[in-house]
């Protein structure tokens, strides 16, 4: 039996949501269908996620850093009005649909592949910044600007709470931009990605007809995004077929 889909196996049937589910419902579940459950806090994440992630932020603040969750769990309905949003001021710009969905896709997913539909997936930036504006841009994160603390603390420590970063720096590494705000809870999103991949789950993206420019996403595109984009992430988030 492939490692991964053991491990996932016992994920799958410890989980207190994913065990009372089917095959179907998990597709569902990674497709960004599934509410998570309010945790009372400022954010939804599975439990398991939510409370590493509490641990973290504890031992953060002891060392001054205050750490909090701007993007937890994002719906596929959420997803799609961002991709929609972006579609339509591209294409109003003057962009060919193609030229959009390729600007589209430096930063934002299409709806269904986000792995902030997983409840695995966190953005953070520093508590109680001055930042006016978009706060999720790298350069916040660099040069001694408001946010550089919070990474390096990140780039030290993550890993020991099971936090990685998705959207490494490595210059060979393909799709999405650099996000040095982006961190996956590893015990549960690496077998996810395995069945998202495996069970051929992103087929399923393409028959949404209300997303934009999907007439334009053909087989070439779908194969491409999947390499590049949904595969193009921190080695230690990867597995292996």
């Amino acid at each position: 039996m492939n490692r991964f889909f053991l491990l996932f196996s016992l994920i799958f049937l410890s989980h207190p949501i994913l065990g009372q589910t089917n095959p179907e419902a998990l597709d569902s579940l990674l497709m960004g269908h599934h509410l998570f459950p309010d945790t009372g806090k400022k954010y939804r994440l599975q439990p398991e996620v939510a409370q590493a992630f509490e641990k973290m932020k504890a031992v953060a603040l002891e060392d001054g850093i205050e750490m909090e969750i701007v993007s937890s769990f994002r719906s596929y309905a959420t997803q799609k009005k961002i991709w929609n949003r972006k579609f339509k001021r591209f294409t109003a710009e003057g962009m060919p649909a193609k030229m959009a969905i390729k600007k589209i896709i430096e930063y934002s997913t299409l709806p269904g592949t986000s792995r902030h539909h997983w409840g695995t997936d966190i953005d953070l930036i520093l508590k109680n910044h001055s930042v006016k504006g978009d706060v999720l841009l790298d350069s916040l994160f660099h040069n001694n600007n408001a946010f550089e603390p919070l990474r390096l603390w990140m780039e030290k420590n993550a890993s020991a709470f099971g936090f990685y970063l998705v959207y490494d720096r490595d210059s060979l590494r393909k799709g999405f931009q650099y996000e040095p705000w982006h961190y996956s809870y590893k015990k549960i999103s690496k077998p996810y990605l395995a069945h998202y991949i495996q069970n051929n789950v992103l087929e399923k993206i393409k028959k949404d007809t209300t997303v934009l420019g999907h007439k334009v996403m053909d087989s070439l595109f779908i194969a491409g995004y999947k390499e590049e984009h949904i595969l193009g992430i921190h080695p230690q988030l990867k597995f292996k077929n």
